[in-house]
């Protein structure tokens, strides 16, 4: 008996969500994917940033990753460069790379920096990534296979073209259906599974399970069933962005190899870099500033960086209303993307929400209706917890600022604004160093890793007391941290800058492993 699976959206929601089940279930295997979308609804674009996890999943649906560097006008990030976080000062500056620490899985190096190298950034003496962005050089070489890096990275891409190769890949390759039609209802009782969705041109699309990604007007699990929202502006105060696309000084002008954060009175602005332009934007707290004032900002932080005609460039408002739904999977339908919640994009975490979410839907796709309810419990545990521990996550970064240069910061670190947990976590380290064990659910979205680099890069200092692990794990240390400097300097002197080896991919290919 055939399962039939009905996305409502496309995006880059709809379209990793129907590549992933696609590739996961052949043609012939009894599964059936079928992606309806409006042909009037533009995407969001803000999504401009990836983890290394989109390695794998565009592996797994079969897309080369030339063709997409290519198609998408897609970048290498190896993680994200926080300027003027910590203090009102843009060159003072930490980052959080894509590189755990050397010989994370077996030593914790923080008790021996603490003690021997804090003169230098946490992240310099543990990772050689920070060295390598302020470089500006890529992760891999020309050699390197594709999906391959002597470094871990993940990428920046222009949102719309993403979707549009999804599109094609998913339709022309995997035998996703995809109708184009304006969803004018969607049918079944409220407290009673849906049993179609009704199109303008195609008439009833019936289906076992239904997939929301129909953004931030939810209409399956926010409109018809009503889940409820949660919302967090209570924590994470950045209601508004304003986005804007920036042309390059010139052609020769660096890509940088991360994300550029640069903190400011109300919020904080991202810079990414594409092949073809670098999105600008500002996310700011509209109770701390008015969208006048937050437009001077992000014009002065533009012209700094030599963008001809800045003056010409308008940007665009997006609303943000941080949270997300009570529950995602309810009956015989599931939110991914934006209808299940979003958070500013902070960490760039909209587009792993999206892979995690579709994974889980295709590797423990139920086999009937009976075994649906409990997948879909399994699914609102996990994602309720990854939810709440980005929202932990995305709050730390303003919890230990030192910035006093506005009321946003200031309030940012009252006690009533941090959720219990985070204040928990924080008070453990202020004794002991954020390890594996502090975390309870395998695949964690941010590991004790990530923790370490925002918490010290930051400046947070940690009482550690000496134990006889730490003593005998100090030979080997100092070994890792003189390991990983040779290794730093031996990259540097090896890799190309991110310009020139993109500009290469796109005249020749990588090779394939």
């Amino acid at each position: 008996m055939e399962t039939k699976i009905v996305i409502v959206g496309g995006g880059s929601a709809g379209w990793l969500t129907a590549g992933l089940l696609a590739s996961e279930y052949g043609q012939g295997s009894g599964v059936s994917v079928t992606l309806v979308e409006s042909p009037d609804v533009k995407t969001i674009g803000v999504g401009e940033g990836t983890w290394p996890t989109m390695r794998t999943t565009l592996r797994k649906i079969g897309i080369s990753e030339t063709e997409f560097l290519r198609e998408c006008h897609a970048a290498f990030k190896q993680g994200t460069r926080f300027n003027a976080w910590r203090i009102n000062d843009d060159a003072d500056y930490y980052y959080h790379p894509f590189s755990a620490p050397a010989g994370y899985n077996n030593v914790n190096l923080v008790p021996f920096w603490q003690q021997h190298e804090s003169d230098r950034s946490f992240a310099d003496v543990v990772s050689t990534q920070g060295r390598l962005c302020d470089e500006g050089l890529s992760p891999k070489q020309e050699t390197t296979p594709e999906f391959a890096g002597v470094v871990n990275y993940g990428y920046h891409l222009d949102a719309g073209k993403f979707a549009g190769l999804l599109q094609r890949h998913c339709t022309e390759t995997l035998g996703v259906l995809h109708i184009l039609d304006h969803v004018t209802s969607v049918n079944g009782q409220p407290d009673a599974d849906v049993e179609s969705v009704s199109t303008a041109q195609n008439g009833d699309l019936v289906a076992d399970l239904f997939i929301d990604c129909t953004g931030f007007a939810s209409l399956l699990i926010g409109e018809h069933y009503g889940i409820p929202f949660i919302d967090c502006n209570d924590i994470l105060f950045n209601d508004t962005a304003l986005a804007s696309q920036v042309p390059y000084a010139s052609d020769s002008a660096p890509i940088a190899s991360q994300t550029i954060s640069t903190a400011r009175e109300a919020g904080w602005i991202w810079d990414i870099g594409l092949t073809s332009r670098r999105g600008i934007g500002y996310t700011y707290s509209s109770a701390h500033t008015t969208e006048a004032a937050a437009e001077a900002v992000l014009r002065r932080y533009i012209e700094t960086t030599g963008t001809p005609d800045p003056g010409s460039i308008e940007p665009r408002k997006i609303s943000i209303r941080s949270g997300h739904r009570e529950t995602f999977w309810h009956r015989n339908c599931v939110a991914v993307g934006l209808s299940g919640g979003f958070l500013e994009p902070l960490e760039a975490s909209a587009l792993v929400l999206i892979e995690l979410s579709a994974r889980m839907i295709s590797e423990e796709l139920p086999a009937n209706r009976r075994s649906m309810d409990i997948v879909a419990k399994r699914f609102n545990e996990r994602f309720s917890y990854r939810w709440d521990r980005i929202i932990d996550f995305l709050k730390l970064h303003y919890v230990l600022s030192k910035r006093d240069d506005s009321d946003f910061w200031v309030e940012n670190r009252r006690a009533e604004t941090i959720p219990d947990s985070l204040a928990e976590f924080l008070e453990l380290w202020r004794h002991q160093v954020p390890w594996h064990g502090d975390f309870v659910q395998f695949g964690e979205v941010f590991s004790a890793a990530s923790y370490q680099y925002v918490l010290y890069g930051m400046g947070f200092e940690t009482q550690v007391r000496s134990s006889r692990e730490q003593v005998k794990n100090e030979r080997k240390a100092a070994q890792l941290i003189a390991d990983n400097q040779k290794k730093t300097d031996m990259l540097a002197s090896n890799l190309r800058p991110n310009r020139d080896l993109l500009a290469w991919i796109n005249s020749q290919a990588l090779p394939v492993a």
